[in-house]
């Protein structure tokens, strides 16, 4: 019963993370229509900032520095990219985001050269002892985390002037336009918003108790494992990104206990595929119809 629920903290603390991840994709999604797939990317640029700087700048400045960073790298891709094509389709984006996310990839990983760092050094790797349950304090820290930062999106989507613009774009984006709402501070501000949550995020996946990958390409694969994330609550479902990203966590942490390590990646897309056939719109998704 112990290990059991020492599963279920840790994958809540995982999940806490793939859901600030999958926050980030339906911010953008519901703000634009385009899937990021450039959101790696930006996890590794938030991690990279903290890797350069922490040994000069101490390592809470450096991880401000990370968050911004990320944050501002989203708003230069939306500025100098998307902005400047917004005529063009949709599935066109996705797949221009999908060459900036090569690009800056390999650029960072060419910078870390044979380095794979771990970058959590206030928490990484120091276990906690409490009613006979040992807890990662990584995961801990980012279900403390986690719950702050989803608790304080959700009030500013719901009762900020921004928020209220964003669900207005996202319902009717002429009819927004036509109620004095400007659709580009609208879309530059959810890439910023997704940016700073990629940058947080990388603080808690570049670690040794996340999933021992330091910041490199396993940590680029980690953070894409938010999309089925956010596919399975449904990618125009900010609630939908936070239950995705729960599940995600516990299925990783209780497969990979309980089966094997190897099967927990499957293990995540074989439920997205189980709750897509059930729902093909995700658990909290808008079902589109069509008429004939």
């Amino acid at each position: 019963m112990n290990t059991f629920l020492q599963l279920v903290l840790n994958g809540l603390g995982k999940g806490a993370v793939y859901a600030l991840l999958a926050l980030g994709f339906v911010v953008i999604f519901k703000a634009t229509e385009v899937v990021n797939f450039a959101h790696g990317s930006l996890v590794l640029i938030g991690g990279y900032m903290v890797y350069a700087t922490k040994d000069a700048l101490g390592w809470p400045a450096a991880a401000a520095l990370g968050i911004v960073s990320a944050a501002l790298a989203a708003l230069l891709i939306e500025r100098l990219l998307i902005a400047h094509a917004r005529n063009a389709d949709v599935n066109s984006l996705a797949l221009l985001t999908i060459g900036v996310d090569v690009i800056i990839t390999e650029e960072i990983v060419r910078r870390l050269r044979a380095d794979i760092p771990f970058i959590g050094d206030p928490y990484d790797a120091q276990p906690l002892q409490a009613a006979g349950l040992t807890v990662f304090r990584t995961q801990l820290v980012a279900l403390i985390v986690g719950i702050v930062l989803i608790t304080a999106f959700f009030l500013a989507f719901r009762f900020s002037s921004w928020g209220v613009a964003m669900r207005a774009q996202a319902e009717n984006r002429e009819a927004a336009a036509l109620m004095g709402i400007r659709s580009s501070r609208v879309t530059a501000t959810a890439w910023l918003l997704a940016g700073a949550l990629a940058g947080v995020a990388v603080l808690f996946m570049a670690t040794q108790d996340f999933s021992g990958a330091g910041l490199g390409r396993g940590t680029h694969a980690i953070a894409l494992i938010a999309f089925p994330a956010a596919i399975l609550g449904g990618l125009d479902s900010t609630v939908g990104a936070v239950v995705g990203g729960l599940i995600v966590g516990l299925t990783e942490a209780l497969s990979a206990q309980y089966v094997s390590f190897e099967f927990s990646k499957s293990a995540v897309f074989l439920v997205m595929l189980l709750i897509l056939v059930i729902r093909p719109s995700g658990l909290f998704g808008t079902r589109e119809l069509s008429r004939v």
